[in-house]
């Protein structure tokens, strides 16, 4: 008898919520006016619009004008760097050596400084404060890794940038210092809340359950950024082109959900986590987990090591049994190089090619990891 297919990359894909999908549906062909027209069913969709803002908005506890909407993460990601950087052409950036390329690349365009990071993959805080200097206008920590799931110290390094600010302001120094932080993979399990001291963050719909291509970048009020797509002015002209309506109101629902299920949803899977860890140490003795369990990480992750595989073979012998794997970031899967995220944690080259990348998600279970475990076993034996 064939078995179901077991998908464990949710950390690359999350399957469109059939509430979402139900939501969207009036957007693709009845509803399909331009939210700017100025007949009545035009103001229909764009009254969805500003619903939907207003929701993303509640959820977060901020306004709906700190909400800007984007075509997903790498754009939101992108404004929020271009937007800042472009407005200090003598300024510097500092991002985390282990940020999605989404950051790293827009960031490469200016003077940038990279944050090392300790064996646990988190941020180390004396490295990150010793790099910002009088030019900073910028440092971008994500909030959660997305091929380790570790959780940076978001609150301390918001603390940070708050006493830089102060000792800038009693030194005459007028620069603004922005705090951004990609939170792709936080939304499911961590609690997003304008209240955390930054001041542009990432969310992305693809991961939550929502339309790939969706997403949103919290602008705090007060923060100026610098356009990237010029045209109608639409999105209060942060970012013009006629609204993707379907998307946005996908996202909008989607987002609300993950947020309210977060706590439970966590839960939940640090069962199945454990249990996956186990039984990998126990049928597995060569297995290594990278990073531990204690140290702050995602409820859905399990990142291991099994020395002496090839990652690209076992995840096409995992893809043969019916089980969806990775072994990092899909969106860099597509080149040979080792995972910089890994080479930064202090792995070696052939430490970061014998690694795999579980990430669990709503439809995920027990049985799930127990035929996962079993079939990883008897592969690697």
């Amino acid at each position: 008898m064939s078995m179901q297919p077991i998908y464990l990359d949710y950390a690359a894909a999350t399957p469109l919520d059939a509430d979402v999908l139900a939501a969207m549906q009036p957007y693709f062909a009845d509803e399909f006016y331009n939210p700017s027209a100025l007949y009545l069913a035009a103001k229909r969709v764009s009254h969805a619009v500003s619903a939907a803002r207003e929701s993303v908005a509640k959820t977060f506890g901020a306004r709906p004008t700190e909400i800007v909407f984007t075509a997903g993460g790498t754009e939101a990601n992108n404004l929020a760097i271009h937007g800042v950087m472009r407005q200090f052409p003598d300024g510097n950036i500092v991002v985390s050596a282990i940020e999605h390329d989404s950051v790293l690349e827009p960031a490469k365009m200016y003077d940038y400084r990279v944050a090392p990071v300790d064996k646990r993959g988190q941020v180390a805080l004396d490295s990150l404060r010793a790099l910002i200097d009088d030019n900073t206008a910028l440092v971008s920590v994500m909030y959660a890794n997305n091929e380790t799931g570790a959780i940076q110290p978001l609150s301390q390094i918001a603390q940070t940038i708050a006493d830089i600010r102060q000792q800038r302001i009693l030194a005459g120094n007028s620069r603004p210092l922005y705090l951004h932080t990609d939170a792709c993979q936080a939304a499911n399990y961590l609690l997003l809340t304008k209240n955390m001291g930054i001041d542009l963050m990432t969310i992305n719909g693809g991961k939550v359950y929502g339309p790939k291509q969706s997403g949103c970048l919290f602008v705090r009020a007060g923060t100026t950024l610098q356009p990237q797509i010029l045209g109608g002015g639409q999105e209060r002209g942060l970012r013009s082109g006629t609204e993707n309506v379907a998307a946005t109101i996908g996202f909008a629902h989607a987002f609300a959900h993950a947020q309210r299920a977060h706590q439970a949803e966590a839960d939940r899977l640090n069962k199945i986590r454990q249990k996956f860890c186990a039984g990998l140490v126990t049928h597995i003795p060569s297995v290594i987990l990278t990073p531990t369990p204690k140290t702050g990480v995602l409820p859905n992750f399990v990142h291991i090591r099994i020395p002496g595989t090839d990652n690209e073979r076992l995840i096409m012998e995992l893809d043969e049994q019916g089980i969806m794997a990775a072994a990092g970031s899909a969106c860099s899967a597509s080149n040979d190089e080792p995972s910089h995220v890994l080479m930064a944690m202090g792995l070696s080259e052939q430490e970061a090619q014998s690694s795999l990348r579980f990430t669990m998600g709503r439809h995920t279970t027990e049985a799930d990891i127990e035929q996962t475990t079993r079939v990883l076993s008897g592969l690697v034996s």
